[in-house]
């Protein structure tokens, strides 16, 4: 037997030792035995017997719970098990809360006590009622926009379309009497950020690493408005796509897979810890990241993400919106998702990892990808002929197909560089004749073809 997630061993008793029965009463409950050292020996504990009648009573008084504590004797050696049975409410030691998770000892504060609170209570936040929110706070299009995708997704009756605002978020279990509850604000509300801090995702675009920040943007509202505009914004700012001109056609290729991306964004704006901080996307020039707090359930691991594993969400309301409007299943398959989407578009597979008390995703660009990506193979008219272009160069170029009467000031904002920069980057791309200017002030760029 050795230390694990519901045994501790310790070689004497001190009154801190308290700090890991209310642990493991507030977790799973577990044994403590006092008179072992760290290699599980026992080693014969003299006090014994005044120990035997103090730890019982230190308990009972300052945790108001009840431990079955027992003298047990190997090789004529003398040592205590404390046995802690978990707890149905929460239990404070000194008015403060800690919790065995893993093989260690943590004290709850902030957002994790709580989490903790409510889960003791039977609750989750996102079910909890919002006393200063009513009806006026719900956006009546983010909600039509929901009833039209849960049509089509054949999850609640077609006939849903016809209820009024607030018969709808009564159906869906969404109020508490004449009050909303937060789930309601999160999903529909006109402005979330007024109830809660960080109802936003970041977006910043970065060279090879954090330091190199060339822009960024903040998209706020709810999630029915930022399902539509993250992507949005990502895809026409972010994310430069790989150009390949087979013969004399453009093809684009996407940068990473959209059914990544999307159970990406899905997966935080459902499983986050609404009171923490935002999420937040870093694109790099060879990876994208997704940053969203909040820990995996309890029991769960990073590892047992790659496989099959029971779905276990945060905000159960929030999620069984999204299911019946058909943007996730009920099933864990999320990160699956994440994983055979990049096996399928031949990309490195994914990394999920625990970072500063969130989770924290990576996709990683192709090597081989990003080479055809930059390069304009083949003869276009018998005159580029193989030319490589930069990451700089490729970005200027997704830029000016978007949009082909964009200035040079414009260009320069965008991608956070000088004009005299995109000056340069704009002769080159000329120069090899994948451009030309058509016109002068009022004139517009020509994709040469």
């Amino acid at each position: 037997m050795s230390e694990s997630q519901n045994i501790e061993w310790k070689q004497s008793w001190h009154d801190d030792y308290l700090k890991w029965v209310c642990g493991f009463a507030n977790a799973i409950g577990g044994t403590i035995y006092i008179g072992k050292n760290d290699e599980g020996k026992v080693v014969h504990l003299n006090n014994y017997q005044k120990l035997l009648e103090d730890i019982p009573h230190k308990i009972h008084n300052t945790m108001g719970i009840v431990c079955d504590v027992q003298l047990l004797e190997e090789d004529a050696k003398k040592y205590l098990q404390i046995k802690v049975n978990p707890y149905t409410v929460p239990v404070s030691l000194r008015g403060r809360y800690y919790y065995r998770t893993g093989s260690t000892k943590i004290e709850l504060t902030g957002v994790e006590l709580n989490e903790f609170l409510l889960k003791k209570a039977g609750k989750t936040w996102d079910d909890m009622v919002e006393e200063s929110a009513d009806l006026k706070d719900i956006d009546a299009d983010s909600v039509l926009f929901f009833k039209k995708e849960a049509s089509i997704s054949g999850r609640l009756p077609k006939d849903i379309l016809e209820l009024p605002l607030k018969e709808t978020l009564e159906k869906l279990r969404l109020t508490s009497g004449h009050n909303l509850k937060r789930a309601a604000i999160i999903l529909f509300g006109k402005d979330p950020n007024q109830f809660y801090p960080n109802i936003k995702v970041k977006m910043g675009r970065f060279g090879n690493n954090d330091a190199d920040l060339r822009f960024q943007e903040v998209l706020e509202g709810n999630i029915m408005q930022l399902l539509v505009q993250v992507p949005e914004l990502l895809n026409a700012k972010f994310l430069t796509k790989p150009i390949v001109f087979e013969g004399l056609q453009r093809i684009e290729k996407e940068t990473y897979p959209v059914a990544a991306l999307r159970e990406m964004l899905l997966n935080a704006l459902v499983h986050r810890t609404y009171m923490g901080a935002m999420i937040q996307i870093r694109v790099y020039d060879d990876k994208l990241t997704l940053w969203n707090e909040g820990n995996l359930p309890e029991g769960m691991t990073l590892e047992s993400l790659k496989g099959h594993h029971v779905s276990r969400p945060r905000n159960p309301l929030i999620a069984e919106v999204c299911f019946k409007a058909g943007y996730i299943d009920s099933w864990g398959r999320g990160t699956l998702k994440i994983y055979e989407a990049c096996k399928e578009a031949g990309l490195p597979e994914p990394e999920i990892t625990a970072l500063d008390g969130g989770i924290l995703v990576t996709l990683h660009r192709d090597s081989i990808g990003d080479s055809i990506g930059g390069q304009i193979g083949g003869q276009i008219g018998g005159q580029i002929g193989g030319q490589i272009l930069t990451e700089r160069q490729n970005e200027v170029l997704h830029l000016i197909i978007q949009n082909n009467t964009i200035t040079r000031k414009e260009l320069a904002e965008r991608l956070g560089i000088a004009e005299s920069a995109i000056q340069k980057h704009l002769k080159a791309l000329t120069k090899a004749k994948v451009i030309s200017r058509i016109g002068t002030k009022n004139g517009y760029w020509k994709i040469e073809k």
